[in-house]
């Protein structure tokens, strides 16, 4: 694995770290390189994105690009339990498995999303319905159904998602109102007894870099496993925006969790604009998919970097946040942008 922190002197990777994208080399071409993913493989980094599955049935370059580009997937929501159990005890694994089924003809890990979070519940799961013991083991059974549904196809997990508020609290959920905060630590064992094989991380936004959030989950990642739970990574959602600047301590943050000895993974990366697009904005979007990539390079435990979705025509981004958008490394027609060739050509470096 001829990963940069691997491969490079202490002079290149120092230059690496500062430099921004236009000034990356382009590169040596990869024999046969059909996409993104080609250029990945010798750096160890999986590079993967999110898939709208309506999109991935319906639109064939869509379908063609998720295949060609990406040697791992997440389901943008067909994993969520409102999706797998809409109503108590009736299951709904039909796309979900379809994700698996494609990713597998395609060669590609799965990462599993999500299964502890309090967005994207079924409307039966709620305090009114349910003791706190009944929903201690309602929140157990979930994981260990869909673990076990798709229990050694699934190479990661995202176990607990966005469990902190930015000030380091732990948020006010369904699960930390009638469970406690234990219930972090209780799901990624159930998490572990389900699948073993796979690997478990607790994720979240606005953790890009060094902060109050960002410090208290590496306070709980650190204090956990001193507990002897089977927390084994942490995921950096990487939402990012470049009206409001790119953060400059994600190599340091990454590197505190990389001293405990836990995995790290971008896990939803895009960095969104206010609208118009201009130039200068597609090269400030440029470097912040790139500093999050160099990031994850220089250091020794981060395994994959992941899109969340890689062409605008799909964003997520216009429905949520009024006036931005344009936050992926493809355009609608799904022609690369600047971020998409910063990435290759990190990549390329890397190799």
């Amino acid at each position: 694995m001829n990963r940069i922190r691997a491969g490079l002197g202490a002079a290149a990777i120092a230059a690496i770290t500062v430099l921004g994208a236009a000034a990356l080399p382009n590169g040596a071409a990869v024999a046969g390189d059909t996409g993104l993913r080609s250029v990945a493989r010798p750096t160890g980094v999986k590079i993967g994105t999110a898939v709208n599955m309506d999109a991935l049935a319906a639109d064939a370059p869509y379908q063609e690009a998720v295949g060609r580009e990406f040697n791992t997937v997440t389901p943008e929501n067909v994993m969520k339990w409102e999706v797998v159990e809409p109503t108590q005890g009736n299951y709904n694994w039909t796309q979900a498995d379809q994700l698996v089924d494609f990713a597998r003809a395609h060669g590609q890990a799965v990462r599993g999303h999500v299964l502890v979070w309090h967005s994207q519940l079924p409307s039966w799961i709620n305090e009114t319905a349910f003791t706190p013991a009944q929903l201690r083991d309602l929140l157990r059974q979930h994981i260990f159904a869909e673990m076990g549904h798709f229990r050694g196809r699934i190479w990661a997990w995202d176990v607990v998602n966005e469990a902190f508020n930015e000030d380091g609290t732990l948020r006010d959920t369904i699960w930390l109102r009638a469970l406690g905060p234990g219930y972090i630590a209780d799901a990624f064992r159930w998490a572990h007894q389900a699948d073993p094989s796979a690997i478990l991380f607790l994720n979240d936004y606005n953790v890009e870099g060094i902060n109050a959030k960002s410090t208290a989950e590496y306070n709980l990642v650190r204090d956990l496993r001193r507990q002897g739970v089977p927390i084994q990574a942490f995921g950096i959602q990487g939402h990012l925006g470049i009206q409001y600047g790119l953060p400059g301590d994600v190599l340091q943050n990454l590197r505190r969790f990389d001293a405990l000895g836990v995995k790290t993974a971008f896990t939803e990366v895009d960095v969104r604009m206010i609208l118009p697009d201009d130039n200068i904005k597609t090269q400030a979007q440029a470097e912040g998919f790139g500093l999050m990539l160099r990031a994850c390079l220089l250091v020794r435990h981060c395994i994959s970097y992941t899109v969340w979705g890689f062409t605008d025509k799909y964003s997520w981004v216009p429905g949520v946040f009024s006036g931005q958008g344009a936050a992926t490394p493809m355009d609608e027609n799904l022609q690369p942008k600047p971020a998409y060739e910063t990435l290759k050509q990190t990549f390329q470096l890397a190799g």
